[in-house]
């Protein structure tokens, strides 16, 4: 009924990361688009960082769906909270789930990590790993050298893979202390919050791909959002969806500033 009553065909302000929810903005326009010029280019590796909530992992998610399995073959590493041989082990797993029982020694896990990336080179892909949340990682531990180090794995002429660190500020921070890890970074992008006008784009693109026929919230009703979200998309969407619910229990034919009062005292 919820959807219904607004016109809906699906839930437009769920927090997941959904490709098909990722909004144009230029800002998640340029980061993909920077990460695929690394990735294409073959350039080693990247960085992107954002505060909390801002959509990287959305747009990890998306730069994969535009990776062609034909043509690349990508890990993804969303728990990082590792030691450096369950760190590789993982990466391992991710590539081909749990085949190698050999990989169990750092040593045996990077003759596998190398035989798969020739066996990509060989057959005409390139080998991607993209690690999730990480500026979890925790530096005591080696996990930053080891990416370092898989980072030597090249030819003459290219690498062997691409590597992307996607995670919060203090990833910057903690890359700076492995300069030659930081070195072979040759993309760093960091996302910004929406403005006031991309928030009022954001909530009219995402409702309108749930299937919204009409303008969902009035104009006072997004310039408040904004200034309560600060231009961070998942507390954009906390308050939208709690927005809708609350004005259809009270059979609101559109979101005002009052809805967003009272959804504001249910997200706080």
């Amino acid at each position: 009924m919820f959807l219904d009553y607004w016109g809906l065909v699906k839930e437009p302000f769920v927090n997941v990361p959904d490709p098909d929810f990722l909004f144009p903005s230029p800002k998640h326009g340029e980061a993909l688009m920077r990460l695929l010029y690394v990735i294409q280019g073959r350039k080693g590796a990247a960085i992107l960082t954002g505060d909390i909530g801002c959509g990287k992992t959305l747009v990890s998610r998306t730069l994969v769906r535009e990776l062609p399995p034909q043509r690349y073959d990508v890990a993804v590493v969303t728990s990082p909270i590792l030691s450096p041989v369950q760190f590789l082990r993982e990466i391992i797993y991710q590539f081909e789930g749990d085949k190698d029982d050999r990989a169990v020694q750092r040593v045996d896990s990077l003759h596998a990590m190398n035989r798969r990336m020739i066996s990509n080179y060989q057959s005409g892909k390139d080998t991607i790993i993209i690690i999730d949340e990480a500026h979890l990682i925790i530096e005591k531990k080696g996990i930053l050298e080891e990416l370092r180090l898989l980072l030597n794995f090249q030819l003459n002429d290219r690498f062997l893979l691409t590597l992307i660190l996607i995670g919060q500020l203090d990833l910057e921070e903690k890359i700076k202390r492995v300069p030659a890890l930081e070195q072979r970074i040759v993309i760093k992008y960091r996302l910004l919050p929406l403005t006031e006008q991309e928030t009022a784009e954001y909530i009219s693109f995402r409702s309108k791909k749930a299937g919204a026929q009409r303008e969902l919230f009035s104009g006072e009703a997004l310039q408040m959002i904004y200034h309560l979200a600060e231009g961070t998309p998942r507390r954009i969407n906390n308050l939208c969806d709690l927005c809708l619910l609350i004005g259809f229990a009270e059979k609101a034919a559109l979101i005002d500033e009052k809805i967003v009062h009272a959804a504001l005292a249910g997200v706080c």
